[in-house]
């Protein structure tokens, strides 16, 4: 049978005070502050090449700046228009993600470059000949595909060799560049300069790269966020850009330890031949180096603006200084 017990008023004052203290100061530094979660998509799968957000999380930089991140992978297109839509706070695009979007009225904002250089290349056999973009004429040349960053890296080397695409076989052949380079079914194939080289070096091929870099500088991948969360949370947006900044660096200074963490994150990475691993983050690490990390370049803008204006993916300018901006980096 259920008693009613009936507790003195000293008595529960006692208990309440009791209850009072343990609630203290002491208990709340054990507990510790809550920590906004942000949500962050990228690519389309884990790869080793994120480590430096994988540094950001593992290395405690996120929660040292009251973040938690929660990560998830995505096409650009789909996660440009999330972060405009406001269904995301952060992304990891390229820089002509973030104009193509803007003319869309999609009011994404570029507040850090990761990535200094743009990574697209065009590899061929040693000495083919094919030394120079002007050399790409009359060659038949694999690409992924007609869109994204390597589209737009291509067509940007073409007008650097003055060429047009009618002066090349672009073949579309998906993500087999290293078998069709391999195996003879190209002349030519557009690369990341940061990995297949290092597969194929593997493989005892040696190629000729034809550098986006070497050519124009172009934006490339960075943080995005939206107009709506730089007005309403800009104390975020600075906590997000310095924490993914302390682990760019973190990831530059101690490459070999980035490859066992980002392990954590990435299916198979940790039976996958760790040269090749190593040598493709060592090889991106050079395309984030700066001397300010994470600072854009008004002229990688400008230049991206104007390739993307004579391939007709933009009908005129826009006021790039709502596109991208330093103010969370200095």
């Amino acid at each position: 049978m259920k008693r009613n017990v009936h507790i003195p008023l000293v008595l529960m004052l006692m208990l309440l005070a009791i209850s009072a203290a343990c609630g203290g100061p002491e208990s709340q530094q054990t507990q510790g502050p809550s920590l906004d979660h942000v949500h962050i998509t990228m690519g389309f799968r884990p790869d080793i090449q994120f480590s430096p957000l994988y540094m950001t999380i593992e290395e405690g930089f996120a929660e040292e700046d009251g973040i938690e991140i929660e990560i998830t992978h995505l096409p650009e297109t789909e996660a440009v228009q999330l972060v405009g839509v406001d269904e995301l706070q952060f992304a990891i695009v390229s820089g002509e993600q973030v104009l193509l979007a803007r003319a869309q009225g999609l009011p994404v904002v570029y507040v850090m470059a990761w990535w200094q250089d743009y990574p697209v290349a065009v590899a061929a056999p040693k000495g083919s000949g094919i030394d120079t973009p002007s050399d790409f004429e009359g060659k038949r040349i694999g690409i992924p595909g007609l869109y994204g960053a390597s589209y737009i890296g291509f067509r940007a080397l073409l007008t650097s060799g003055n060429l047009t695409e009618d002066d090349v076989q672009l073949d579309a052949i998906g993500y087999t560049q290293v078998e069709a380079l391999s195996q003879g079914m190209e002349d030519a194939v557009v690369i990341y300069a940061n990995n297949e080289p290092i597969q194929l070096a593997k493989l005892g091929i040696n190629v000729d790269l034809i550098r986006v870099a070497d050519y124009v500088h172009l934006a490339s991948n960075g943080l995005i966020t939206n107009e709506k969360t730089i007005r309403e949370n800009p104390d975020l947006v600075r906590r997000m850009v310095a924490a993914f900044k302390r682990g760019v660096a973190a990831t530059i200074e101690d490459p070999e330890h980035a490859l066992e963490v980002s392990k954590l994150y990435v299916d198979g990475l940790d039976a996958a031949d760790q040269s090749v691993q190593l040598g493709i983050l060592e090889t991106s690490i050079e395309f984030w180096k700066s001397e300010n990390l994470g600072h854009s370049d008004q002229s990688a803008w400008e230049n991206m603006q104007q390739v993307l204006l004579d391939m007709g993916l933009l009908e005129s300018p826009m006021d790039l200084n709502q596109a991208y901006t330093n103010e969370f980096v200095d």
